[in-house]
């Protein structure tokens, strides 16, 4: 084959083959199926696989595999499955309903087992949920594993939790209440543990080239020149010495072990592994530290153009196979460059469908501390959209800590300096600023000052202090801040993503590291064991968790009630004259639209009329507010502090 060129004649010798294998292995209409979605979506794969390999096997052949392959797990994939798998080719679009609502959890930490999760799909559907995304279910090594990410079995779950049949069992439960499921794929590395690691280990050369080893020091201290460290404090380097081996690529930690992505035999183990998990009923598949994939000297080694290659041909290859499934990018990168994981290369390439909305979520902690919208405005208009086709995830915070990505650029257009900025917003969250409500905890302190923070919501949003002050007026301010925030998650635009726990206003864990292995990691302290005490407590009026839930509840239902809230719908954040004010305008293609209003600031806020009518908005009708903290009256729409309301507009 011609590097770089996906000529017809070899897609049309792909196709000959796979229409013979899929009629020799695959029932009609399965087979007639799989060749219509392979004729659509293999020059989609063969483009990316010549660029990446062309000059190192012939890329026919490895296709080839590649299909025979897909064909068998197709044959192995559930009735059920590919029923669902239909429906969603049907409705492409399927995810970007706006009644589409997340909910992020550690199955040991909200329900001990897989098997305990599916008693509690009750409540995860009293809240909303369509989609959940369960952290880290594949069997990790045993010991330290950096939370489930140290991957030692694709092919089974951790046990602690259950075994593989459970997955499958659970998934098959959320379809039917029609919740999607979302599992984390370690992409980038495995486990020292792992099988192909071991068989490294023994002197196999064939997975000695699964990873990136080097026999001596030279090629390290070349790579380490420009590399950066991500866990300077937990492990100093991205090489580990393995005796018998030599120095591997470790970026993150030194059990973690980089996969070697220029050997097409990576690329093809793992697409299979993509498909088993889509046969046990996943949806989504978070591929965990994406950027990372592709290393080049003289680099960071991080967003490399091959990279991007490599998830457009997982893409489409995982579409020829299970069509409904989708790729959702973890990236924590600049924002200029991560719509470029959805597909946003100038002209659109077909990549991940779901990226992380990372900006935003950094924009709402600085709102918060700062009480002023204009960065965020500035930060919010100046990125590029997502393309129509995808959609960002949003989110207040994740299972990690929360970095402080805020563009030098973005700040001074603002008047602010960003380094300073990010000290601020490092020391706010830690507690260290005069007047700060936030309790949290510095995360591997950075010489800058600008260190990481983890927490909960909550305790972020000062209830651990109210609470402890027996301060009433306090508690319903810190209650408020948490629900602007979601007020905003659920409406910005995107699939909104609750982190277990916050439905319920649960603080930071105090025995966090008490729990073996947990305790130089103080990220634990955010991701505390469900309370399920405080759980029944969202029944009991007057309490802060049924406070919180009922607005939750509201959020979600209102969401699905209104177009405009679609993920493929557009988003533009508005100057209105008033620094505490956050505003938007969602705009659906059916003509709908949606006018949020979000005292940011925290002191309430008056938005005349007149305001609205000199922006080009007709007097609006409120359509939900959290715990009534909006209401319009003598012509304006009055917040209290911390108040939202969604305001919808009139078709055009």
């Amino acid at each position: 084959m011609t590097h770089g060129s996906a000529s017809d004649d070899v897609v049309r010798r792909l196709l000959a083959g796979a229409v013979a294998d899929a009629a020799g292995r695959l029932a009609e209409p399965d087979a007639a199926a799989f060749v219509l979605r392979a004729q659509r979506w293999l020059p989609d794969a063969l483009r990316p696989l010549e660029a990446l390999y062309g000059d190192r096997v012939d890329v026919a052949e490895l296709v080839r595999d590649l299909l025979d392959d897909a064909v068998g797990l197709v044959a192995e994939r559930s009735d059920e499955l590919r029923a669902l798998d239909r429906q969603r080719e049907s409705d492409p679009d399927w995810f970007q309903e706006s009644r589409m609502v997340g909910y992020v959890c550690y199955v040991d930490r909200f329900a001990g087992t897989l098997t305990a999760m599916r008693s509690h799909l009750d409540y995860l559907a009293e809240l909303g949920t369509t989609y959940l995304h369960l952290m880290p279910v594949l069997a990790p090594r045993e010991g330290e594993s950096d939370g489930g990410y140290a991957v030692a079995d694709y092919d089974a779950v951790d046990p602690r939790i259950g075994v593989i049949g459970d997955l499958t069992a659970l998934a098959s439960d959320l379809h039917r209440r029609g919740i999607a499921l979302c599992v984390d794929l370690v992409l980038n590395h495995t486990a020292r543990e792992h099988p192909w690691a071991q068989r490294a280990l023994a002197g196999d050369p064939r997975f000695r080239d699964f990873y990136l080893v080097y026999p001596d020091r030279l090629m390290p201290d070349a790579f380490e020149a420009t590399l950066p460290e991500i866990f300077p404090g937990l492990a100093p380097g991205s090489f580990t010495h393995v005796e018998g081996l030599g120095w591997v690529w470790t970026t993150f930690r030194e059990f973690q072990w980089d996969l070697n992505y220029a050997n097409p035999d990576v690329f093809r183990a793992m697409l299979r592994t993509m498909l088993t998990l889509a046969n046990r009923g996943a949806d989504i598949l978070r591929l965990d530290a994406a950027p990372f994939l592709w290393k080049r000297l003289g680099t960071d080694c991080q967003d490399q153009p091959e990279t991007h290659l490599l998830l457009q041909a997982f893409r489409a290859m995982l579409s020829v196979a299970a069509p409904g499934v989708l790729l959702k990018a973890e990236a924590m990168v600049a924002p200029d460059i991560l719509t470029r994981y959805l597909g946003d290369h100038g002209e659109y390439c077909r990549e991940c469908d779901l990226a992380y909305d990372n900006q935003l979520m950094v924009m709402l902690w600085s709102m918060l501390a700062t009480g002023t919208s204009d960065l965020a405005r500035q930060a919010l208009t100046r990125r590029p959209a997502a393309p129509r086709s995808t959609s960002w995830v949003t989110y207040v915070r994740g299972h990690d800590d929360i970095g402080w990505a805020v563009a030098d650029a973005d700040a001074a257009a603002v008047g602010l300096d960003g380094p300073a900025h990010r000290r601020f917003l490092s020391e706010f969250y830690d507690g260290t600023v005069p007047g700060s409500f936030a309790e949290g905890d510095v995360f591997q302190a950075s010489p800058t000052g600008a260190s990481p923070i983890s927490g909960t919501t909550a305790s972020l949003c000062g209830v651990g202090i109210a609470l402890e002050a027996q301060d009433e007026v306090a508690l319903d301010l810190a209650l408020s801040r948490l629900e602007a925030l979601y007020s905003v998650v659920f409406s910005f635009g995107g699939i909104p993503l609750v982190y277990m726990g916050d439905e319920l206003a649960l603080r930071n864990d105090p025995a966090w590291a008490d729990e073996p292995g947990h305790g130089h990691d103080n990220r634990w302290v955010h991701r505390p064991r469900m309370d399920w005490a405080a759980a029944e407590r969202r029944n009991q009026e007057g309490t802060a968790e049924s406070r919180v839930f009922a607005t939750m509840k509201v959020l979600a239902a209102a969401r699905g009630e209104l177009s405009a809230l679609r993920s493929d719908a557009s988003s533009t954040v508005l100057d209105l004259g008033v620094p505490g004010l956050l505003a938007y305008v969602r705009g659906a293609e059916d003509g709908s639209g949606l006018l949020a209003l979000v005292d940011i600031g925290g002191n309430g806020q008056v938005v005349g009329f007149d305001i609205l009518r000199s922006a080009g908005f007709d007097v609006p009708a409120i359509a939900v507010v959290g715990r009534h903290t909006a209401s319009v009256a003598d012509d304006a729409v009055h917040l209290r502090p911390y108040g939202f309301a969604w305001l919808p507009l009139p078709r055009d």
